[in-house]
C-alpha cells in the first residue's frame, strides 16, 4: 500500500476540452473540423514542450507530472509513457455538471491502452445539492474505484464543490464569501460522503482554501480511518496571485503534497501565440517559466517545515 500522503506531486494540467475549445478557439456545440483538431492538438503540444523544457531547467522530474486528455493529446500520452514521465488521463466527459464516463462502459480499454500513472476524474459535488444527482454520480464512481483497486491503479479525484443558488443567496450572492466561509466545510462533508460510498482516491485534487485550519480539516477527512491519501491543490483558472496564496497555505500542511495547475500556467502564452503576438518558441518558454515559478514557490514554502 503506497503512502501517498508522503509523496510529492506537482502537475501541469492541460486536459481541458470543452472550455478549451470554446474559449480558446470559439468552438461551441459542435465537433472541431479536421483542420481545427490539428491546431488544438498542436496547442497541447506547445504546453507539453513547455513542460519538457521546465524539466531541463528547474523542475525535478521525480516530482513533476502532467495531466492531458486522450482526445487531443494521445501522441503526448504515448511519448510521456515512453519517456517514463508521471502522467494522468481523465475518464470523465468534459463540460458536464453530472459525472459520466467519456467512453461509457468501455473506459477500462482506454485506461489500459495508455497505462497512465494515475486515472483522473473531475466531479462536481455539493452535499446540499440535488440528492438523486449525487447518488447517481456516486454509483458510477464506485464502479471506477472498484476497477482501479482491482487493477492496482491509483485514483486521482478532482472535486469541485459549486455553490447551490440557495447557499449563494444566503451569502448575498458573494462568491468570495462562499469560498471562504462555506466551501471548506462543504468540502469536508463531500469527502466524507464520497468515502462512505466506497470510493477511495489515492490523491484528492481540491480547490485551495485560505485558512490553515480549513486545510488541516480537509486533510484529516482525506486520511480518516488510517487512509494514506494525499491532497493536491488545483488552480481553478484563478489569477497567479490567488493560486500563489493557496499554494503557500497548502505547502505548510502535512498531507498536502503538491498542486495541479493548468490555465494559470498556459492560457496567456497560448492566447498571445494564437493572436500572433508571440512566436511558438516564446509561448513554450513562458509556459516553462510559469510552471517553474510555481514549482520554485512550492519547494521554497515547504522548506519551512509542515504542521
Amino acid at each position: 500500500m503506497i503512502d501517498w500522503s508522503q509523496k510529492e506531486l506537482l502537475i501541469l494540467a492541460f486536459d481541458h476540452r470543452g472550455s478549451f475549445l470554446e474559449k480558446m478557439f470559439g468552438i461551441k456545440n459542435r465537433q472541431p473540423t479536421a483542420e481545427e483538431k490539428i491546431q488544438i492538438e498542436d496547442f497541447k503540444k506547445i504546453i507539453f514542450e513547455g513542460f519538457k523544457l521546465s524539466l531541463k531547467k528547474n523542475v525535478p522530474k521525480q516530482i513533476a507530472g502532467l495531466l492531458v486528455d486522450e482526445e487531443f493529446g494521445s501522441s503526448i500520452l504515448k511519448e510521456a509513457k515512453a519517456e517514463g514521465l508521471t502522467f494522468a488521463i481523465p475518464v470523465e466527459k468534459s463540460g458536464q455538471d453530472e459525472f459520466d464516463f467519456e467512453y461509457g462502459d468501455n473506459f477500462p480499454k482506454h485506461i489500459e491502452e495508455f497505462d497512465p500513472t494515475f486515472v483522473k476524474v473531475l466531479v462536481r459535488y455539493n452535499p446540499e445539492g440535488e440528492n438523486a444527482l449525487n447518488k447517481r454520480q456516486l454509483q458510477k464512481l464506485k464502479k471506477l474505484s472498484d476497477y482501479l483497486a482491482k487493477t492496482k491503479r491509483p485514483f486521482l479525484f478532482e472535486l469541485i464543490v459549486p455553490s447551490t443558488p440557495t447557499q449563494l443567496s444566503k451569502l448575498g450572492g458573494s462568491k468570495e464569501s462562499y469560498d471562504t466561509e462555506l466551501r471548506p466545510k462543504l468540502m469536508v462533508q463531500s469527502l466524507k460522503e464520497i468515502q462512505a460510498a466506497g470510493v477511495e482516491p489515492a490523491i484528492w485534487k481540491l480547490e485551495g482554501v485560505d485558512k490553515p485550519e480549513s486545510a488541516k480539516a480537509i486533510v484529516a477527512q482525506a486520511q480518516s480511518n488510517g487512509r494514506k491519501a494525499g491532497v493536491i491543490t488545483l488552480g481553478r483558472g484563478e489569477s497567479k496571485e490567488k493560486v500563489q496564496e493557496w499554494l503557500k497555505v497548502g505547502a505548510k500542511i502535512k498531507g498536502i503534497i503538491g498542486f495541479a495547475v493548468g490555465r494559470t500556467i498556459f492560457w496567456q502564452p497560448l492566447a498571445d501565440h494564437k493572436a500572433g503576438k508571440i512566436a511558438r518558441k516564446q509561448a513554450i518558454d513562458q509556459i516553462a517559466q510559469n510552471y517553474g515559478e510555481f514549482t520554485e514557490l512550492w519547494l521554497n514554502e515547504c522548506k519551512g517545515g509542515k504542521q
